[in-house]
């Protein structure tokens, strides 16, 4: 049987964890531990109270899929409670665990209206939010409207991220302990408490290349990933939160829109064999448009790990749906492999291919200021996406892995930009919500 012992460090964001505070958040580095703890804590109450309720959060469903669902939680079970998974039962339907005691642990994706209304439905006595630097803080304040669920517990607010920046919600919240809606500072700071762990504290369970790799990447996501440190959004970064959160567009969007002069959908292709090719950088596809007032508009993010086959599907059903020009991709891998899954998805779909014979800041470099200019804007939240925006700097990419989507974004937007059609094609007019297009 597998042996599991907590670090010095991870005993004491557990003691953090079960504290008086409703809101309990653990910050730090990457491979710390951080949502194996979040997960162990949030079981141990669900197995404390008989037929409680619990809930795990994030953005999109398909990461918490992979993520949580298939990959830390049987791996939490088998470490801490041996037998336990065993007697367990999975609801793939409606995505929830149910424990031998009756408790439930429910899984959903913030991005998906008609799942987050299902899981909202009900109350609970714990949730867990994962991978906060991705969530809106909008979403945030909607989820805990559900934090409701009396039991025995007292009721817990989990979170956990890699620290983004000073100016992200994370930050005011859990190191300034101010409301990031009001901006005023909390009426019970105390209930907001907060802890660091880094990769470091988690040494013993971690390949010692590993921390050697983060050590040597550039400085931003140095400090970030291994460090744990909060970014300032002074160092040369091309994107800003601020600067995308200016110019995103909410409510009810098909009223907020122009009309669209042009619309691409872009591929930043990578090696990627499927969902369960880790290994591999994500197919970048994103949906961008160019309005009447000259304007930039950013409409779906479709990028994932796929198979060449199924992004070929996906690039091609964008088209159509969107009433799209052209499909947009970049040559760097694969040559004339690109076009070819394209062609096989739809031989008539107009391809344009693209060679970076530019740096990526280089050729980020002028998107970059059509955003300060304020003429781009997101139509809903992309976080995964903003995240790789916001770590572009004039340096090069400080993000972890490669800037698929962002890149895709880059080339799209090249395409459109600053060139206008006179004649542009007719296409009906699409709705669209804060997660992209309805």
């Amino acid at each position: 049987m597998p042996s599991f012992k907590l670090t010095e460090a991870q005993d004491k964001a557990t003691d953090c964890l079960t504290g008086t505070a409703t809101h309990c958040g653990l910050g730090g580095g990457s491979r710390s531990g951080k949502t194996f703890l979040l997960v162990r804590a949030l079981i141990i109450r669900a197995l404390k109270a008989d037929g409680s309720r619990h809930a795990i959060f994030r953005f999109r469903f398909n990461a918490i899929k992979a993520s949580i669902i298939y990959d830390t939680l049987p791996k939490v079970f088998e470490l801490c409670f041996p037998g336990v998974w065993d007697r367990c039962t999975l609801n793939k339907t409606d995505w929830f665990l149910e424990l031998p005691n009756g408790s439930q642990i429910w899984f959903g994706g913030l991005d998906d209206k008609e799942r987050t209304e299902k899981v909202l439905g009900q109350e609970f006595a714990t949730i867990y939010f994962n991978e906060c630097s991705q969530i809106p803080f909008s979403s945030i304040v909607l989820a805990l409207s559900r934090l409701a669920q009396k039991t025995s517990l007292r009721l817990k607010a989990y979170y956990d991220f890699n620290p983004p920046s000073k100016r992200h919600w994370t930050y005011l919240r859990f190191i300034q302990k101010i409301n990031p809606d009001t901006r005023q500072t909390e009426k019970n700071p105390d209930n907001y408490q907060f802890y660091v762990i880094n990769p470091a504290d988690n040494r013993e369970h971690l390949a010692p290349e590993y921390l050697e790799i983060l050590d040597g990447l550039p400085e931003k996501a140095r400090n970030r990933f291994l460090l744990g440190k909060f970014a300032d959004d002074d160092d040369g970064s091309l994107w800003t939160e601020e600067i995308l959160a200016a110019g995103r567009r909410l409510g009810r969007q098909e009223e907020n829109l122009p009309d669209f002069l042009r619309v691409v959908v872009a591929v930043d292709p990578s090696g990627c064999s499927g969902e369960e090719d880790l290994r591999s950088d994500e197919i970048g596809i994103v949906v961008c448009a160019l309005g009447t007032d000259n304007h930039g508009y950013l409409l779906e993010d479709l990028s994932g790990r796929y198979k060449p086959e199924q992004w070929g599907d996906i690039a091609a059903s964008a088209y159509h749906r969107h009433a799209a020009d052209r499909v947009v991709a970049e040559r760097n891998f694969g040559g004339a492999m690109v076009e070819a899954v394209i062609r096989a998805a739809d031989s008539l779909v107009p391809y344009k291919e693209v060679t970076a014979s530019r740096g990526k800041a280089v050729r980020a470099e002028p998107i970059s200021a059509l955003y300060e200019q304020g003429k781009v804007h997101h139509i809903g939240y992309f976080p995964e996406l903003e995240e790789q925006l916001c770590s572009m700097s004039m340096s090069g990419y400080q993000g972890l892995k490669s800037p698929d989507r962002a890149d895709a974004l880059v080339w799209a937007f090249s395409e459109l930009f600053p060139a206008l059609v006179s004649q542009p094609r007719k296409r009906k007019k699409l709705k669209y919500n804060n997660a992209g297009i309805v």
